[in-house]
């Protein structure tokens, strides 16, 4: 039997999704046929809308059609456009209950000496400034290449480097947000220690770190202080080798799965991404949330349109004040700038059917699952609330992953449509496809092909408990497709905002 070449997500909608190529004549739910080609990731009507009625997908208005729209039409931006309306939902549906199995799970980690759990053992170089950033990583490159084979137990040393730190204001959101970004990074867990590197005139001083609880293992120096760019970094091999003495005998001990802290991430999306792998990792996360681990939603100017979702299923009110708050700063930021938050989706995003950012909105929501919003955070901001929680970042996937992995993050799981080629070290980022085509042309890259639930070989449940076993196994050392083959050294991009002085 062959598999269905579209998918009706709700039976409220009024339109389908191509799974695969739909030609002409062919049957869609409902008993419409096509008009013409559908390609796949792309919404067929499967009954007349007319001109200024909602297109409904999930349940929810994704935009309203902008000519008369016969059954087995095609719907994408030459019919439909976007619309600040909401239709009414109903109150929402919690997730099943974790099992006892699931909240008595372990992963093997890295206990440090804090208390803290990491699911990597690397050593930090981090440059305060653009200045510093060609030394550091010139430290980097000597010391994997000199101190690395001499210490088996770490997984590598990692240059932190950024283009800010200078030529802007020493207050103001934009010095706040790096400082909150790096002083992340520098306690982060999966560094078991770190240098931080300046030049010595700039801005972001290396004294501001001193009490940023980046734990007894930091080091700092500043270049000019140092007698120049080459002394740099033979001074930088004789700290690193000190802090490697330290860490290389850490050993990975059964750590509770309540300690994995996930952020998730989707990039290059396409029509099938809110099919498939965004509620797929959704089920995911409910199992790690239910087991009383954490997710970080985040990509704010990306949950625009779904956002009524998240606010009913606050814990409090409080929690949905400050996710409006959010909400509304965008709306005025993207103003001051002569934009709009529907100038998403991509071009790429598009092209793989997506056509307003309500319609992307809904399917981004999805990778949060049914699980309570438990919080609301700052970008970088340090997150310690268990369960479903949400940072304000930027759609940009490097400078939304950054303040996840700066607020704890110790895995990252990527979901993508397109193609996306992504690693964060020093955090692991595991990368699900939402469409066979795309695994079977990049494996390479991904680890998960989520495909299969668009082909029916699977089902979103029972996907979602096999991201959530390789959550568990990744945590516990199991490298990434992007780790095997070096991604993270260039993914590092704190969100700058304010004025370049």
């Amino acid at each position: 039997m062959s598999a269905p070449s579209s998918i009706l997500l709700s039976p409220e909608d009024n339109v389908a999704v191509a799974t695969a190529a739909i030609e002409p004549g062919e049957t869609l739910p409902g008993g419409a046929r096509a008009a013409t080609r559908i390609e796949p990731g792309h919404k067929v009507a499967i009954r007349p809308i007319l001109a200024g009625e909602p297109v409904i997908k999930y349940a929810q208005a994704i935009g309203r059609a902008t000519s008369d729209i016969a059954a087995g039409d095609h719907v994408h931006s030459h019919n439909l456009a976007f619309d600040q309306d909401r239709l009414a939902i109903g109150a929402p549906v919690p997730p099943e209950a974790a099992s006892e199995a699931d909240k008595v799970r372990t992963f093997l980690g890295y206990r440090r000496a804090d208390g803290r759990a990491a699911t990597r053992n690397y050593i930090g170089i981090i440059a305060s400034v653009n200045c510093s950033t060609t030394v550091c990583r010139a430290i980097a490159d000597e010391a994997n290449r000199r101190l690395l084979p001499k210490y088996e137990g770490i997984d590598g040393f990692v240059p932190i480097v950024h283009d800010q730190g200078c030529g802007m204001s020493s207050t103001g959101d934009g010095m706040k947000n790096l400082h909150r970004t790096l002083a992340g990074y520098a306690r982060h867990a999966n560094f078991g220690g770190v240098l931080m590197v300046g030049l010595g005139c700039e801005v972001n001083q290396l004294t501001l770190y001193g009490q940023s609880g980046a734990g007894a293992e930091k080091r700092h120096f500043n270049i000019q202080e140092t007698g120049g760019s080459r002394r740099s970094v033979e001074r930088a091999l004789g700290v690193l080798e000190e802090i490697a003495k330290e860490v290389a005998p850490a050993r990975r001990v059964p750590i509770p799965v309540s300690e994995i802290i996930v952020g998730l991430q989707c990039g290059g999306s396409d029509g099938l991404s809110g099919v498939t792998a965004n509620p797929a990792l959704g089920a995911a996360v409910d199992i790690l949330a239910g087991a009383g681990g954490t997710a970080i939603l985040s990509e704010t100017s990306e949950i625009y349109g779904a956002e009524h979702l998240l606010r009913s299923r606050a814990v409090s009110d409080g929690v949905a004040a400050k996710l409006d708050d959010l909400i509304s700063w965008w709306e005025n930021y993207v103003a001051l700038h002569g934009a709009s938050l529907d100038n998403n989706p991509s071009p790429g995003n598009k092209r793989g059917g997506l056509t307003t950012i309500l319609e992307k909105s809904l399917g981004a929501v999805a990778k949060g699952g049914r699980s309570p919003l438990t919080a609301v955070y700052n970008y970088a901001e340090r997150v310690t609330e268990h369960g479903l929680v949400f940072m304000d970042t930027p759609g940009y996937d490097p400078v939304s992953a950054t303040g996840q992995v700066a607020g704890g993050a110790n895995v990252i799981a990527f979901t993508t449509g397109r193609g996306s080629c992504f690693g964060c070290r020093p955090v692991p980022s595991i990368k699900l496809t939402s469409n066979t085509a795309l695994y079977r042309a990049m494996e390479e890259d991904m680890d998960i092909d989520c495909g299969v639930i668009a082909s029916g070989e699977t089902s979103i449940a029972e996907l979602g408990r096999a991201i959530f076993d390789l959550i568990i196994d990744t945590a516990s050392g199991k490298k990434t497709k992007s780790e095997l083959f070096g991604y993270g050294d260039n993914e590092f991009v704190p969100w700058h905002l304010g004025a370049t002085l």
